[in-house]
């Protein structure tokens, strides 16, 4: 008996985009062997970088703690295998402008021997909801449907709102990108077990894992799980395939028919949304003690001679996953990690994977190089705004640095999805133009922040500075009376007081 599905209507806006996916889901997920190198980011999540509790030379285990948050937000790295810590040092890492990030960079021994957890699993029901989110934050366990936001702090800032659904998203809307199909495939019990944990975690009863129309494969895998074990909590739900039903705000909206406001977050509506993948990291953590060490990766593209769905250990290098594809392609061109749309191209394979690395796209083509033309304000990049954005006023208040009509048009709302890029007739490069703009805005918020800082610090001095004025002057006029009341000895004793502790003074 398998669990019911649902189609939900359609999304506003968006692409059908070709799938490019059948060629990856041939075959099952393939483990990459263990390199001789791994080369692991300290920062590898959204907010404070964390810091090395390890030094150079420094024997470690797999699982063993490498760095640690430095701030409030932040997530811990860990060791993907036993070596030698050999270097702590700037290597090439997937940015999106291609700079370099400190990484621990291990020499494997081979072995691939784990550390013991210092506190042994039990059973997650029997801990309180803040006892098993410490645990949760010490498994360096991130969003791995790519926002890689540390998912302790998020179910954290998620028990002080009123959460009623728990969202497992399932969604791979965009192309290429196979790695949470074969996921749901093979590793059903371990993302509804995750799912469990988290609803524990957040003391709630309703769970929804949301899946594709095009994926009949996973939503029988789940279908069936979740016949077997019986728990009416959670429901599976279909989705249309269409891109981008997969970003948070058009997920809430497409299975629970709540809008999330603008500027808002999913908490603000009830709902909190989990990649799969990041629920199966959850089971592997709390019930198998392995900490975020490995992911699954979709190596794919007419780039590479067999495109395939692979685990690979955290700080694997593209090059060697890309070996495990049958290697480049005479057709290689181009090297994107992520997906055609919202992807970010890398000059060199030395990069290594990372929590966020969903999909390798080795490529045969660049990007269309037409020049860019005229807006004709055709409306066909509003037309596919799943946000329901005016892309083409949003292009000329950018062009004129106009923050304040930005702001009124919403530029703040904007997912970067790429839809308004892909059909515009004029190829303008909108989504850039949108960054860049955003990017604008969120330094001017910073200048004024500062500003108003300075001004409060002037203010803060100068009120200061007013009152030792006043209390000097207070002081000269009590000494003066003290003085007329007393008489010339008494004003020359005053003074030999004072005179005698300047002189102690210097």
């Amino acid at each position: 008996m398998s669990a019911p599905t649902y189609d939900l209507g359609t999304l506003h806006g968006g692409l059908r985009l070709p799938g490019n996916k059948a060629e990856s889901t041939r075959q099952a997920i393939i483990e990459v062997p263990l390199p001789s190198q791994l080369v692991l980011p300290i920062t590898q999540h959204v907010g404070d970088p964390a810091q090395p509790v390890v030094g150079i030379g420094e024997r470690v285990l797999k699982g063993q703690l490498l760095a640690e948050p430095d701030g409030t937000l932040g997530a811990p790295v860990h060791a993907s295998s036993s070596g030698k810590v050999v270097a702590i040092e700037p290597w090439p890492v997937s940015r999106r402008h291609g700079e370099n990030a400190p990484c621990i960079i291990i020499e494997c021994d081979g072995k691939d021997e784990a550390i013991q957890r210092a506190d042994p699993p039990v059973n997650f029901t029997t801990l309180l909801p803040e006892d098993l989110l410490t645990i949760i934050l010490r498994g360096g366990i991130v969003g791995l449907g790519g926002a890689v936001f540390p998912t302790a702090q998020k179910l954290m800032q998620a028990r002080t709102c009123t959460i009623d659904h728990l969202i497992l998203n399932g969604v791979e809307c965009e192309s290429y990108i196979s790695c949470d199909d074969l996921l749901m495939r093979e590793c059903t019990g371990e993302i509804i077990s995750g799912a469990q944990i988290l609803m524990h975690a957040l003391q709630i009863n309703l769970c929804f894992i949301a899946v594709e129309s095009d994926k009949p494969e996973a939503i029988r895998a789940l279908g069936e799980v979740l016949g077997e074990i019986q728990d009416d909590r959670i429901a599976l739900k279909m989705v249309p395939t269409i891109y981008p039903s997969g970003g948070e705000d058009q997920l809430v909206q497409l299975v629970t028919n709540l809008e999330v406001p603008s500027g808002g977050l999913p908490s603000d509506v009830g709902c909190l949304v989990q990649n799969v993948g990041t629920a199966a990291a959850i089971h592997d953590w709390v019930i198998g003690n392995e900490p975020l060490i490995s992911r699954v990766t979709t190596i794919t593209g007419d780039g590479v001679a067999s495109p395939i769905n692979v685990r690979a250990r955290i700080g694997t290098t593209i090059g060697d996953v890309i070996e495990l594809a049958g290697g480049y392609t005479d057709r290689a061109d181009q090297l994107i990690i992520g997906g055609p749309m919202t992807g970010k191209s890398v000059t060199t394979d030395r990069v290594p994977l990372v929590k966020a690395t969903n999909c390798v796209l080795v490529s045969s083509h660049t990007p269309s190089s037409s020049p860019t033309l005229p807006c004709i304000r055709c409306g066909d990049c509003a037309a596919v705004c799943p946000i329901q954005l005016l892309p083409q006023q949003l292009y000329w208040y950018a062009c004129a640095d106009d923050e304040d009509r930005m702001r009124e048009f919403g530029l703040i709302d904007c997912i970067e999805c790429g839809c308004c890029d892909l059909v515009c007739p004029s190829h303008i490069p909108l989504t850039a133009d949108f960054r860049v703009a955003k990017g604008r805005i969120r330094e001017l918020a910073d200048e004024k922040a500062r500003a108003v800082r300075a001004r409060q610090r002037f203010e803060a001095r100068n009120d200061r500075l007013q009152r030792e004025l006043i209390e000097r002057e207070k002081e000269l006029t009590q000494q003066k009376e003290l003085a007329q009341k007393a008489g010339p000895s008494a004003i020359a004793e005053i003074l030999k007081r004072k005179k005698a502790q300047r002189e102690e003074d210097e």
